[in-house]
């Protein structure tokens, strides 16, 4: 009745849900409140739904790192702390251990799965509260053990009570790891000659729990105090009066994520109280929500606990590889390999620099590929000067049109072209000094010129061509069809690299670039590389004019987009200026100047790559794949980019590389 009448407040609702800002009793008053402005103050705004996403709508934290927020005395100076109490006991749940999913009650999607059951999440949870309430009217109590959860929801279903009852118990098995921290203090504890308890308000059984403390290599608790099999709580108070049975005249302390249960209650029983703030609740308030359901609260469990354990302090730049990246590398990387086995590529050749992440994180998911997934070195100016009879456009445009009103002199333009002996006649013709800048005004008349001597420039870079000729002739050796890969995003890099191959060296090697995102709607030539999408000669994973259209249009090189991607992967080293003749015969290589800190690159590197060995690990401990579709692995940078996170972002941009060629 409050919902559903009006749109505006049925959307800010279930945003209020779906972000988790507050209890149930919160959403209740929020949604009361709603009402009452529309109804009595006729606020008829709340007629439309929310103008802004709700990536708009979410601050992150800029005074540090994120990780600051969760920072803790070491797992030995908190280990001395307890071990000055006779017992020390434990939560079980978001304490010992982890779930690989921001909400615990995801694992249902997976129960669904193996069941073959649609909607299966939310009759185990309608299944819960009737068995409780059942519980609650005949034994005066709320607290439920799975074989009564089983018992209501087996009629609901048609599946058996011990059929359904096994599957739900291997997924829970499945999904729970150790929390680093907490397993760190065990081992210091046993190691002091403390016997750790365990207590747990949860429906499975005292030796279920002590299963998976022993599967997550958390070791054996003898004293393990569970709720479903006791019929009292922590939350009433009643397990702290079982685990005072241990002695009256001892002093007890216990550790959990819950301010009522794990902490007050604890203190009305006589048990100090330790909390240990919830991972996800800490975590979830800066995650981007907008991913399809399962991938999303894998990817936020990931996250939070990496990022709120308090194993460590974590820099500012390992958090943005690791929270911003490392979904984006996994998804990508799956994506490759897709394509490589569709299109039965002989090589992937990663292009220097935004290359340089992406090879090493495809070589840690698929070794046996290792030798097939090669880093090629390549460019944009290289590409420009190599392709320049194929392309004379792209070569100007580059070269003189990009570089108009930059503050460059006519002198600094023509060495960044190599063609520093043209300077004196280009000067001469055009009745300028070497040191007038290149504007608007006179590009028209330099680049008159340049088309006149154009045949020499193509002469002046014959050496070039040979040298690259011969790198890519050993890199291609025995190559029918290869993909070059790389970040983006008009597809040049890729299409040059064809041209090059096939149209100026005769190699014989067709070559498919493939793209995490393309041209959009904001870029000046939009549809410019439709005919090669059009014919298969380029691929893209995140977006395109052809699918995830919102991130198409949302994307903005004016915003730094392109630079914020390109920092997440490229490589410490300056960027490839071209390819020489080595002095000594083969091919010499010659490099930019790095332009931003090397250190702080490989930090976000670091954090991007720990993702995506955590998100294996993870995946593996479930047994099955995440998928990670483009518009997923989007997401969270989406929220990054936010206007709402603009001063976040600033605090990376010196890192940025130029956006000019030359």
């Amino acid at each position: 009745m409050l919902v559903s009448r009006v749109p505006g407040i049925r959307d800010r609702y279930l945003q209020f849900r779906r972000q988790k800002k507050g209890s149930r009793r919160q959403a209740l008053f929020y949604l009361l409140w709603l009402n009452v402005q529309y109804y009595l103050f006729f606020r008829r705004s709340l007629l439309q739904p929310q103008r802004y996403p709700y990536y708009e709508q979410i601050s992150l934290y800029r005074p540090g790192p994120e990780s600051s927020l969760s920072r803790r005395e070491s797992p030995q100076e908190f280990a001395a702390r307890l071990a000055a109490y006779d017992v020390v006991s434990f939560d079980v749940f978001d304490t010992l251990l982890f779930r690989c999913f921001s909400d615990p009650t995801d694992l249902f999607h997976l129960v669904g799965m193996t069941l073959q059951y649609p909607d299966f999440k939310r009759l185990r949870r309608e299944a819960e509260e009737h068995a409780r309430l059942r519980k609650e009217r005949t034994a005066g109590t709320r607290e439920v053990t799975l074989s009564e959860i089983w018992k209501e929801l087996a009629p609901l279903t048609g599946v058996s009570k011990e059929t359904g009852m096994q599957a739900e118990w291997e997924w829970e098995r499945r999904c729970c790891f150790a929390n680093p921290y907490m397993a760190q203090v065990i081992a210091e504890l046993r190691a002091m000659g403390k016997t750790p308890v365990a207590l747990s308000d949860m429906y499975l059984g005292r030796e279920q729990i002590q299963a998976l403390l022993e599967g997550c290599g958390l070791g054996s608790f003898p004293v393990c105090l569970v709720s479903g099999d006791s019929g009292v709580s922590k939350s009433d108070g009643g397990l702290y009066r079982l685990l005072r049975r241990m002695g009256e005249g001892r002093t007890y302390v216990h550790v959990g994520d819950h301010p009522h249960s794990d902490c007050r209650q604890a203190l009305r029983h006589g048990v100090q109280g330790v909390l240990y703030p919830n991972v996800n609740h800490r975590g979830n308030r800066y995650r981007a929500m907008d991913l399809s359901a399962l991938t999303g609260s894998f990817y936020r469990g990931l996250v939070n606990a990496r990022i709120h354990s308090g194993q460590s302090a974590l820099s500012r730049e390992y958090e943005f590889g690791f929270v911003y990246g490392g979904l984006f590398l996994v998804g990508y990387c799956r994506f490759l390999n897709a394509c490589r086995r569709t299109h039965s590529f002989d090589k992937l050749l990663f292009l220097s620099r935004d290359g340089f992440l992406l090879q090493k994180a495809y070589c840690r998911m698929y070794p046996e590929e290792a030798d097939t997934a090669v880093y090629a070195y390549w460019s944009r100016l290289a590409a420009v000067k190599l392709t320049a009879g194929c392309y004379p456009s792209e070569y100007f445009e580059r070269f003189v049109d990009h570089k108009a009103d930059c503050r460059l002199t006519l002198r600094q333009v023509l060495q960044s072209m190599e063609l520093p002996h043209l300077l004196a006649p280009l000067c001469a013709q055009i009745h300028a000094a070497p040191d007038t800048q290149l504007t608007n005004k006179n590009r028209a008349d330099v680049k008159s010129y340049f088309m006149e001597v154009f045949e020499d420039i193509l002469a002046h870079y014959q050496e070039q061509q040979a040298a690259a000729k011969a790198y890519y002739q050993s890199l291609l050796n025995g190559c029918k069809s290869v993909a070059a890969v790389d970040i983006g995003w008009a597809g040049s890099g890729a299409v040059m690299l064809n041209c090059a191959v096939n149209r100026i060296w005769g190699l014989g090697c067709a070559v498919t670039g493939i793209l995490a995102g393309t041209n959009t709607a904001a870029s000046p030539q939009a549809d410019a590389a439709e005919p090669f999408f059009l014919s298969g000669r380029l691929i893209s994973y995140l977006y395109s004019q052809r699918e995830n259209r919102d991130l198409w249009k949302f994307h903005d090189p004016a915003q730094n987009h392109n630079l914020y991607w390109e920092l997440l992967l490229g490589a410490p080293q300056g960027s490839l200026i071209g390819f020489y003749p080595a002095p000594r015969g083969g091919v010499a290589c010659r490099f930019k100047e790095p332009h931003a800190d090397p250190g702080r690159i490989r930090e976000i590197h670091r954090g991007a790559l720990d993702f995506v060995d955590r998100f294996l690990q993870a995946e593996g401990r479930l047994g099955i794949p995440i998928p990670v579709s483009g518009r997923d692995a989007y997401a969270p940078m989406l929220l990054a980019c936010s206007q709402k996170n603009r001063a976040y972002m600033e605090s990376l941009e010196e890192l940025l590389d130029e956006i000019s060629i030359g």
